[in-house]
């Protein structure tokens, strides 16, 4: 193995803000003056309680080798807490993360759904900032945005 290499896998095992990042994949390159990993064939990302997985993986680092944008391709699917700690889960055709601002964008056929909140937005780019707890939506050229919230049974009223 290449000094790079194991200083990747190190890197990628090592501790992101208190947390470990591991990545699994069939296959791993890498390109050390590009900054740049592949990870292709069920690749599971798992950071904390933040779970990604996807068909392929491509990690971009800067110089010192910290992750400054990932970007997944092919069965997407997540599991994301925020730092206030709503729970989301969903899929999506592609999702690119940036670490350094904590935000996702997620784009082709989105389903997203807040957990706790028991609320869904279906579309097909989403974006969600994890320190504020924010999401934003867009919908296709003829398909709407659509948000779907689950409310409590009404109470029948007392006679």
């Amino acid at each position: 193995m290449n000094k790079y290499l194991i200083s990747l896998m190190l890197f990628l095992t090592v501790s992101l803000n208190a947390q470990e990042l591991k990545i699994k994949a069939n296959q791993f390159n890498a390109d050390e003056n590009k900054g740049i990993s592949i990870f292709q064939g069920n690749v599971n990302i798992i950071k904390g309680l933040d779970e990604l997985n996807a068909t392929k993986v491509t990690v971009f680092t800067n110089k010192k080798h910290q992750p400054t944008k990932f970007i997944a391709i092919g069965n997407v699917s997540f599991v994301i807490t925020t730092k206030t700690g709503s729970l989301y889960r969903g899929k999506a055709g592609r999702a690119i993360y940036m670490p350094l601002i904590k935000e996702y964008h997620f784009f082709k056929n989105v389903h997203l759904k807040q957990v706790d909140e028991k609320k869904e937005i279906i579309g097909d780019e989403v974006v969600l900032k994890t320190i504020e707890g924010k999401a934003y939506a867009k919908g296709a050229r003829k398909k709407p945005v659509i948000m779907i919230f689950k409310m409590a049974p009404e109470k029948e009223e007392q006679k």
